[in-house]
């Protein structure tokens, strides 16, 4: 897990270039963060399975849906439906139905993550964190698109990478939430494996999605010093 991963966020795209985008992008990423919200939960309703399928005439990457909802149950069989590589439920909602829901993933072929929200601690998830194949850290509070970076959350990377290294655990750790040129040396140092990029970090920087690529490449690599490995 020592390659860095960027996934875009779909729902920040241009809609308008959708078709042009994904094929730029089907070259250059290892995965699409598609995110599902019910208007309960969140306030916001946004994209859904049936995105997922779109998405999929177009492009083989992985996609990986992100659940704000609060009936994980429902969206999680509608997602093993239509074999949605990952599946991510928030933490919040998982009380009584955790172990459960990550069988039912894991039986039906596919990976299931866990999300963390700004507030929530680590050892809400420890009675099932070895069953998990990602584990998402909230670096904004979930729903809205162009929050302030919550800089205490990346202490969780932190912790969350030496519990891994400790246990042998074999998750991925992924941050999602203002990830742009502001924030990119500070979430390198706590070291998840999958950075989301959105509006401020890749869609929104220039008009085409190659230039912005580009723009975002110089970025990471201006601020980290790093190379990234899928140019």
């Amino acid at each position: 897990m020592n390659d860095v991963q960027f996934s875009p966020s779909l729902m920040t795209m241009n809609l308008d270039k959708f078709e042009k985008e994904v094929h730029f992008l089907n070259d250059h990423v290892d995965s699409y963060h598609i995110d599902i919200m019910d208007g309960h939960y969140v306030p916001n309703i946004s994209l859904s399975p049936w995105f997922i399928e779109e998405v999929r005439k177009i492009s083989d990457v992985p996609m990986s849906a992100h659940l704000m909802v609060t009936d994980p149950s429902f969206w999680v069989q509608q997602l093993i439906d239509i074999k949605c590589e990952w599946i991510c439920i928030h933490a919040e909602v998982l009380d009584g139905l955790a172990f459960r829901l990550i069988d039912q993933i894991h039986e039906a072929g596919l990976k299931a993550g866990i999300v963390l929200n700004p507030e929530t601690p680590i050892e809400t998830i420890l009675p099932y964190v070895s069953l998990l194949d990602k584990i998402t850290v909230m670096t904004v509070d979930p729903g809205f698109a162009g929050q302030k970076f919550i800089d205490n959350t990346l202490e969780k990377i932190v912790q969350l990478r030496e519990l891994r290294e400790t246990n042998d655990y074999k998750y991925f750790i992924e941050m999602d939430g203002s990830s742009n040129r502001k924030s990119f040396a500070k979430i390198d140092k706590a070291g998840p494996d999958i950075y989301i990029v959105g509006r401020s970090g890749l869609f929104g920087l220039a008009e085409n999605i190659e230039t912005s690529w580009e723009i975002m490449m110089t970025d990471y690599k201006e601020t980290i010093g790093k190379k990234y490995y899928k140019e």
